[in-house]
Parts: C-alpha cells; structure tokens; sequence
C-alpha cells in the first residue's frame, strides 16, 4: 500500500538530501580554495564539521517546513519556493554560527557557494523525483487509494479532476453513499456502513464529497474514519466558491475560512507588485518610444480621428478609469459598447497592422504608471458588459479585487478577443489566488515569446 511505499519514499528521500547536502559543502570548499586559488587559514576537517552540521541543520529545518510531506498534488514552483526559503535560513543560520564561535577565519565565501551548489543538486534532485514517480503512476504503480463518500456533484468534480489527471495516482476503489448512482464504480454500502467498509478495504485515505442536506451525517462520517485510523479529507459542498489557497482564521479555535484574502492583500506583496509595475513600465516607455512614434504618425496618417483612443473600463475596486490605446477603428457610434473581433469592420488597414503586433496596447504603460493598471492582471472591461458579465458568471467581480493588467493568465493561455468569458474568468481566478512576483515575470516572458512565435509563424 501507499503508506508502506511513502515511508520507504521517505526515508530514501531524507538519505539523498543528507548525502547531497554534505557533498556540496566539499565542493563548495572545492570551488572557494581550487577553482578560486582561495588562501586555506584553517584545516580541511574543519569544513568536514562544517559539512556534518550543515547535514543535521538542513534535515531538521526541511522537516519542519513540511519539505517531506507527500507532494503529489502541489505544484513543483510552491515545492521549490518552501525549499529555497529553508534552505536561505539554513545558511545565515551557519554564518551566524561561525560568528558565535569565533571561527572568524573560515570563508564565507564557502557557505555562499553551498547555498548555491546545494540549492542546485536538490532542486535538480526534487524535480527528477517528481518527473520518476509521474511515469511510475502513469504505469499503475504508487497509488494512492481512496474511498469517496458522496455521490453529489462536489463527488463527481473531483472523480473528474483526479481520472484527468493520471500523474496524480489516485485509485478509486469505490465509494459510500445511501444510492447506487454510478455504474463504472464500485459501491461499497450506505453510509452507516462506512466503519465495515474501512475495515474491509484499508484505503489510504477517505474523501468525503457529500452533496448540500448530507451535511448532519458528518460527525458519524468523521468517527467512522478515526476509529479505524484512516486519514480523512473533507470537498465541501460550497468548494466552487473557495479560493485555491484559502486563509483559514481562528475565532478562539473556532476555525473561520477567509474566501476572498488573496496574496496581494498583504502590504508587502502589494508594495512589491506596484514597485516592479513602476520600474517595468518605464523601462519599457524608453525602449518603445521609437514605436509609439512611428505609431502615433501612422494612426494620424491613416484615417481622421484622435491619435489615442480612450475607453472607459473597469478597475480595482470597481474603479472606473479611461485606458489608452493607439486607435486602431475608425471613430464609431459603438465604440463604448461594441464588442471587437478578429474581423471587425471598423479597423482601419493600419489599425489591423498594429493590432496584430499587439502595438496598440503601448500607451497603457502610461496606465501603469497612474496606477489604473499594472503589467501584469486580469484585462479590464467596459462597463457596458461588467454590468451583464456580473449577472450571468459566478465570482465574476472577484476580479476588481485587484489591478487589470496589459497581459494576464488569460491572454497567455489563448484566452484573448472573442473566447470564452467563463474560461477566462477561471483564468484569472487562479492568477489572483495564486499570485508571486515569479508569476508575473512568467507571463511577462510567455506574452514576448507568443508574440515573436506568432510573428514567425506570419512571415
């Protein structure tokens, strides 16, 4: 079973991360006094200690900061993140020890270069496990079974997500609920049966998906579970309307979720957005100025009418602002209102040229800097269609928590122009629950690659 598998997983695990990480204090030393001719003032074995510490010191802080947990259903980038933030710790900690202890004449230098070598290996080493064990389920092996108790819709969505996704290796061995719904799986018995079938089956872990009105069965759902000792994992019903990543806080112990706190709501996080917004938007003013003029000369020359067009949209906290374009239509009765596609009657031959080079978006870097918009975010809207959108989809306005951007998650997934609002919306949830400043640069380097891509495959 799982359990068997992950201790041994474990421990193989925690065995290569002690090995790897003594071996990178050696090259370190390695690359400080032989690549780098570094003068020796104390003996080898000293850096063998060092090496023997930096071992203890690391297992424990990986331990803590849940480094050997099972990861099967986290994202490689949360893994690498929660590793390097332990692994800085790990080496300030052995820099301040060295202080401590007075052994001023050991080289920092030395930690610097195992920090590096060592976050190296074990990235490399996290990343081929993950790449190993993928392959390894994909072929039917390290399973992990599970029992769902549920038939309702909040069961269906995660049979849904977890049969889509083979390199995740759940194994349904059937499920618990008072009717017989499914054919394609097996059904083990009504709930009051749930203890039995524990016991029969030993799963290595329970999903309790039940649907809206089974809610007063949970407690005996739950005692069932810890009786026979089997891990629990509870999809609410409302599980469409929760964050990815929700914040839970405590009400003394009563524990309350938070759906709308988002990574930008802390002070930091946000100061750091509008700082990399400001910077990026006026390096970017000075490399495209050539552009913008050349545009702005073609735009006048190519039909009468304002050389920017401003459009009143959308923003955070349903902030209503006037973005910028170039003006790529001629000027129309339908312009606040009219939905703009591919083959839109109203661009000029100008206009279509820029358009298609994305080159009509450039003065909103001056959005950016006012502060209406950033690089990076949901795309704004009129309020033409914020007003119908917000009717008609779900979490629709969650958007407006935080600033639209010139480029998004949407847009870089191909969700653009006439697509899908549904869709996009999905998109941009998940940019906004699961925002870093590394996701951001991310969508920066996809939106200038797509863009060269689709340059190239025009020519």
């Amino acid at each position: 079973m799982i359990k068997e598998n992950q201790r041994l997983l474990n421990q193989l695990h925690v065995l290569s991360d002690g090995a790897l990480v003594f071996f990178s204090m050696l090259a370190a030393y390695w690359v400080r006094f032989h690549l780098f001719d570094g003068i020796r003032s104390v003996p080898f074995r000293y850096y063998e200690y060092l090496a023997a510490a930096a071992v203890a010191l690391c297992l424990v802080s990986f331990g803590v900061a849940g480094l050997y947990s099972s990861y099967r259903a986290i994202r490689f980038h949360r893994e690498a993140w929660r590793f390097l933030c332990a692994n800085t710790l790990d080496t300030l900690i052995l820099m301040s020890l060295l202080f401590v202890f007075r052994l001023e004449n050991m080289s920092r230098w030395t930690l610097v270069f195992f920090f590096l070598i060592s976050s190296f290996l074990l990235l490399c080493k996290r990343a081929s496990m993950r790449v190993l064990l993928r392959r390894y389920r994909r072929m039917g092996f390290n399973q992990k079974h599970v029992i769902v108790v549920g038939c309702g819709p909040t069961a269906e969505t995660y049979l849904r997500k977890i049969r889509s996704d083979r390199n995740l290796g759940f194994q349904v061995d059937g499920y618990v609920a008072d009717r017989h719904t499914w054919s394609d799986l097996p059904y083990r018995g009504p709930y009051r049966e749930l203890e039995q079938v524990l016991d029969t089956y030993a799963p290595d872990e329970v999903v309790v998906a039940m649907a809206a009105g089974d809610e007063s069965l949970m407690p005996r759902i739950i005692a069932a579970c810890e009786k026979t000792g089997t891990k629990a994992s509870v999809i609410p019903f409302y599980a469409a309307y929760i964050p990815s990543s929700p914040q839970v806080d405590n009400i003394d112990g009563l524990p309350m979720i938070n759906l709308r706190r988002i990574p930008l709501d802390n002070l930091g996080n946000a100061f750091l957005k509008r700082a990399f917004d400001i910077a990026g938007a006026l390096a970017l003013i000075v490399l495209t100025s050539p552009l913008m003029l050349a545009a702005a000369v073609g735009v006048k020359l190519s039909s009468p009418g304002p050389v920017i067009f401003k459009q009143l949209r959308v923003g955070k906290n349903k902030r209503e602002f006037y973005m910028y374009k170039f003006r790529s239509m001629r000027v129309n009765a339908r312009e606040q209102t009219g939905w703009s596609t591919d083959a839109d009657d109203r661009k000029t031959a100008f206009g279509s040229l820029i358009r298609k080079c994305s080159i009509d978006e450039l003065p909103q870097f001056f959005n950016v800097l006012r502060g209406d918009m950033s690089l990076v975010g949901p795309r704004p809207e009129i309020p033409h269609f914020v007003e119908q959108f917000k009717e008609e989809i779900p979490r629709y306005m969650v958007k407006h928590q935080v600033r639209p951007g010139i480029t998004g998650w949407a847009q870089v997934n191909g969700l653009r122009g006439d697509t899908s609002i549904r869709e996009r919306i999905e998109h941009d949830l998940y940019y906004i629950e699961n925002w870093n400043l590394l996701f951001d640069v991310k969508i920066l380097l996809m939106t200038v690659f797509r863009a060269v891509n689709k340059e190239t495959l025009n020519v």
